[in-house]
């Protein structure tokens, strides 16, 4: 089995990366590589500082090429592109990365601001896109019409101007559907996702491919203790759009347990001040990977409070990995995930969000069945392993469709799955 040559392309990748989505690109990144691939990440640092964004460490080599893209101008290659859909600034060097390393297969993530659908014209790979947002249908990617409210219906330029954004009328020259159609494979992220896609106008089909996260002993993970009282777990970057200003009135009237805040954001402030006269609620601010283990293990649930419509929901997944089961917003993919793994609770309303939080502290074998539901779950649906599998499987669909056959026969016989010979 020969070494796949895999070039992927992103806005924000870790260092300069502020969320999930980007967390979850690098996560196959590596997952590739280790299966002993040639995977190469070509992203926009510029995009990440002028967002504020400050440079992180650089972490450990893990087997994946970082190609950070710079420009005299950084405002003004980030705006060329957002205006153009295309990589004005970088267009050439891109061409030339490609044309060099020739690679089997062109990956496409968010592409906003390192390229925009422009990208999708360079090269001859088998070319595949993965919606980690609703960007394909949304300039603000994610369907908060005005800020404020979920998006039913197209108010495209009104909202744009209410984000203070310069509008894109490349949207409306068909460019996006017509890069679209070069595309051999499009992946959203759950059938909530494809269908908000559709639901939107786009005509393309797009295979429901999850995220995943590599196993773990969940047993061997110590529960957090150093918290003296029973506490339910928040997870996120502090945004209005998370929804965790919903849970703190619902805090105030349930005396017997506190609620632990994890992450930071632009919101935090405003969340610090609303929640100032509850010290029950706590903000603990970032965590490394292992704190966060051990605060998820140590929890009664994970309370997952969005209002606005994600394509997934990661933290979940890192819930069900520990054992910890989630109480989530009856919204977006969330039924989905938590209907199909047992794993938790829905609500809609204060009242069924309170009555939530009762079950998971007061039943104690309720708690322990969604638990152990949750955990068997993460093992047969988003498990690293399970997951590459049904990646390989699907590539190997799109590719032979397309006549790739070469390509189509090397993720039939596990290349993603087994790992690569070098050759």
């Amino acid at each position: 089995m020969r070494r796949l040559k895999i070039l992927m392309f992103t806005t924000f990748y870790p260092p300069y990366s502020f969320g999930g989505d980007a967390v979850g690109v690098q996560r196959m990144a590596r997952a590739l590589a280790a299966r002993r691939h040639e995977v190469t990440v070509v992203h926009d640092e510029d995009s990440y500082l002028i967002l504020g964004g400050k440079v992180q460490a650089e972490g450990a080599p893990d087997g994946v090429r970082r190609i950070g893209l710079r420009a005299r101008n950084g405002f003004l290659s980030n705006l060329l592109t957002q205006q153009t859909g295309r990589p004005v600034w970088h267009g050439a060097r891109i061409r030339a990365l490609i044309e060099e390393m020739r690679p089997d297969i062109l990956w496409y993530n968010n592409m906003s601001l390192v390229g925009g659908p422009g990208l999708l014209d360079h090269g001859d790979a088998f070319k595949v896109y993965e919606a980690h947002e609703h960007w394909l249908v949304c300039p603000t990617h994610v369907l908060w019409r005005h800020g404020r409210e979920l998006c039913d219906a197209r108010q495209c330029l009104r909202c744009v101007v209410s984000y203070r954004r310069p509008p894109q009328l490349w949207r409306h020259t068909g460019l996006l559907d017509r890069a679209l159609d070069k595309t051999d494979l499009i992946i959203a992220k759950s059938d909530f996702s494809r269908d908000k896609h559709a639901d939107f106008g786009l005509r393309q089909p797009m295979t429901v491919l999850p995220y995943f996260l590599p196993d773990l002993d969940h047993r061997a993970v110590e529960p957090y203790r150093g918290h003296p009282r029973p506490y339910f777990l928040f997870v996120g970057r502090l945004e209005k759009i998370k929804g965790l200003q919903d849970v703190f009135p619902a805090m105030d009237k349930y005396p017997d347990a506190d609620l632990l805040i994890l992450g930071d954001g632009d919101y935090a402030a405003e969340l610090k001040a609303q929640a100032a006269g509850n010290p029950r609620i706590q903000f603990l601010g970032r965590k490394s990977p292992d704190e966060l283990n051990a605060y998820y293990r140590g929890a009664l649930a994970l309370i997952v409070p969005s209002v606005c419509y994600e394509t997934f929901g990661i933290i979940l997944i890192e819930s069900f990995r520990l054992g910890t089961p989630v109480i989530a917003r009856r919204l977006g993919p969330f039924p989905e995930i938590v209907e199909t793994a047992g794993g938790g609770l829905l609500f809609e309303t204060e009242a069924e969000l309170l009555a939530a939080m009762g079950r998971m502290q007061a039943d104690a074998a309720s708690r322990e069945s969604m638990a152990a539901a949750a955990r068997g779950a993460f093992e047969a649906n988003w498990r690293e392993d399970r997951v590459l599998a049904a990646y390989g499987a699907a590539f190997a669909a799109a590719a032979r469709a397309r006549g790739r056959c070469d390509l189509a026969r090397d993720l039939e016989e596990g290349a993603f799955e087994r790992g690569a010979r070098e050759g």
